[in-house]
C-alpha cells in the first residue's frame, strides 16, 4: 500500500512542479502593457491605449525639422481613434495619464494645436469642452473632434493617445 501511495506523492509533486514551469514561462512571455490615457466629460469616462508608444523610449523631436521625423509625428497624431467619447454642451473635459507619463511632462491637442499647457500632473481640465469643435477658420462647430495626448520628454515625444470626441446634441 505505501508503494502505491508514493507513486501518488510522486505524481502530484511533478504535476505542481510541471504547472509552476508552466505558469513562470507564461509569465515571461507577457508585454508589459502601455499605460493608458483616460478622458472624462460628465459622468462618461473612456481609457485609451497608445496610437504610438515604445515603453517610453523617445519617439522623436517635437520641433524636427526633418520631414521624415515630422510625418512619423503626424502619423501618430493621425491615427484613427479606437475610443469615442459623447461630450454635452457646458461640460469640462478631464484628461489623465498614469504617474510614469506625468513624470517626464505630456501636452493635450486638438486638431494639432496645444489645448492644456505642459504638465507634470497625471490630470488636467479644459473648462469648456465646445470650444474643441470650433472650427478656427470657418469659426463653425464640427460634429466631432480627436483630442491627442502626447507625453513628453525634454522637447521630444514619448507617447500619443487619440481619442474621438462626438459633439452631444444640445
Amino acid at each position: 500500500m505505501t508503494a502505491f501511495s508514493s507513486w501518488g506523492t510522486g505524481r502530484r509533486a511533478a504535476a505542481a512542479l510541471g504547472a509552476v514551469s508552466l505558469g513562470l514561462v507564461t509569465l515571461s512571455a507577457c508585454e508589459k502593457p502601455t499605460p493608458l490615457a483616460t478622458v472624462t466629460a460628465g459622468k462618461d469616462t473612456v481609457t485609451a491605449e497608445a496610437a504610438c508608444y515604445d515603453d517610453g523610449k523617445v519617439l522623436g523631436d517635437l520641433a524636427a525639422s526633418d520631414k521624415k521625423a515630422q510625418a512619423e509625428f503626424a502619423k501618430c497624431l493621425t491615427t484613427a481613434p479606437k475610443k469615442t467619447l459623447t461630450v454635452h454642451p457646458g461640460e469640462k473635459l478631464r484628461l489623465g495619464v498614469e504617474p510614469d507619463v506625468a513624470e517626464d511632462g505630456w501636452i493635450a491637442l486638438s486638431n494639432s494645436s496645444p489645448i492644456t499647457n505642459v504638465s507634470k500632473q497625471t490630470y488636467q481640465v479644459v473648462d469648456s469642452a465646445e470650444q474643441l469643435f470650433v472650427n478656427q477658420q470657418t469659426r463653425s462647430l464640427a460634429d466631432s473632434t480627436v483630442v491627442s495626448v502626447v507625453a513628453t520628454k525634454g522637447g521630444k515625444y514619448t507617447g500619443v493617445w487619440n481619442i474621438k470626441l462626438e459633439r452631444a446634441e444640445s
